[in-house]
């Protein structure tokens, strides 16, 4: 097996626990030969082992670590261990009552650096980060047929300039491995709601299930109350308001097609759509409205994109989440929720923080951080990846107004 060096910085990193080697000049002396998928052995500068890693030479991830031990091979006994491992966990730690869509494996953190697999009702799908996985594929799918038996295994690559794939219309076709197409939306339970996903093309399915355990949070709080849900999407948040009893939910999404998923969600759970308001348009745009309408909402909710452009905006979560904040706070009426989340991997929850600050303090009033959230038990993380940690969920109360004091 071929012995890769990697800096001392990279060799201080891998030993305190993080996963993955960056592209950098001690990896551009690699060997030319080197190919994606290829298993290597990492060691410092003295020769000292570090791990075992899959290669992807041509990615900015140069390497991903899949065993602290030296390993020769993964065999089909090692991937059957590790998917017994990682099912294990969901079955005895998580409350999946009422639910059948879930993540079975989460990348680093179940150890299987670069892909994820997840559930859906009957199906799977595999989504490959890397392309070091690509030789491994069928392995993966024979043992998840042997321990799951599901009736189809889909696989979906995703890009890494998913922005720029999205702007061109390029979105990838998923492939099916195993089983028969669903050929449709598929309909599968997340506490106890039916949602439609689409497991045949694009980069999402239409639900996020990080958020799951979020939305069983918010439908604890929302009974009797008005709910703004902006950047809506396909109306998961939604749905769980409406469903626990909210008097009325206004969903706001730059998409209509998405906006008409929602519905379709509504109609699922004997929802009528009709005694809600969906509202298709820019976020920025449609709050300036309802503000100057004087709409008041209990609770205003915000999950948007990390990144998001429209003809007239461009939000991105540094700088944007601010103004956002801001003007959702005027909408709110006092002592109602904010509630603010981010996918976006390279803010952290202190810098996070800071954003919705900025809006508090440009809108005057006082906001009291309730609690803190991050993603579900089905998307564990290591110790030591913090990137693994990246769903940051700010449950907030818009406190007391006030008016700076002058000199």
């Amino acid at each position: 097996m071929e012995k890769l060096i990697v800096s001392s910085d990279t060799a201080r990193m891998l030993q305190l626990g993080h996963p993955w080697v960056i592209a950098d000049a001690t990896t551009r002396r690699w060997p030319k030969s080197l190919q994606p998928g290829q298993l290597v052995r990492l060691v410092d500068p003295q020769g000292g082992h570090l791990a075992t890693a899959l290669l992807d030479p041509t990615d900015r991830v140069a390497a991903r670590v899949i065993d602290r031990q030296p390993l020769s091979q993964l065999s089909p006994d090692w991937i059957a261990e590790r998917l017994q491992r990682a099912l294990a966990l969901r079955q005895t730690q998580l409350d999946l009552d009422g639910t059948d869509a879930w993540r079975l494996a989460n990348a680093e953190g179940d150890g299987f650096p670069g892909l994820t697999v997840d559930r859906y009702g009957d199906y799977l799908m595999l989504q490959a980060f890397t392309r070091a996985w690509d030789s491994r594929i069928d392995l993966l799918a024979n043992q998840l047929e042997k321990l799951l038996r599901p009736q189809g295994i889909y696989l979906k690559h995703r890009p890494q300039q998913t922005r720029k794939l999205e702007s061109r219309g390029g979105l990838p076709q998923n492939k099916l491995l195993r089983g028969k197409a669903i050929g449709r939306k598929l309909s599968v339970l997340e506490n106890g709601l039916i949602f439609w996903v689409d497991l045949d093309q694009g980069l999402h399915t239409g639900l996020f299930m990080d958020q799951r355990e979020n939305r069983r949070d918010l439908m604890a709080r929302c009974r009797g109350k008005r709910i703004l849900n902006l950047f809506s999407f396909t109306g998961a948040f939604s749905v769980a308001s409406a469903a626990a009893g909210a008097r009325q939910v206004t969903s706001v999404d730059a998409s209509a097609t998405y906006l008409k998923w929602a519905e379709e969600n509504f109609s699922a759970n004997r929802l009528n759509p009709k005694t809600h308001r969906f509202i298709s348009g820019d976020c920025f745009k449609v709050l300036e409205e309802l503000d100057a309408a004087g709409e008041q909402y209990d609770i205003v909710l915000m999950d948007p994109p990390s990144f998001s452009t429209t003809r007239k905006s461009r939000f991105t979560t540094r700088g944007g989440t601010s103004d956002l904040v801001t003007t959702a706070l005027s909408l709110l009426a006092d002592d109602g929720l904010l509630i603010t989340s981010s996918n976006h991997q390279k803010v952290d929850i202190a810098e996070y923080l800071k954003e919705l600050r900025r809006g508090a303090l440009a809108a005057g009033v006082d906001l009291q951080v309730l609690q803190l959230r991050g993603q579900g038990g089905d998307f564990p993380y290591t110790v030591g990846f913090p990137e693994g940690r990246y769903l940051k969920y700010v449950i907030s109360r818009k406190g007391l107004k006030y008016t700076a004091l002058s000199g």
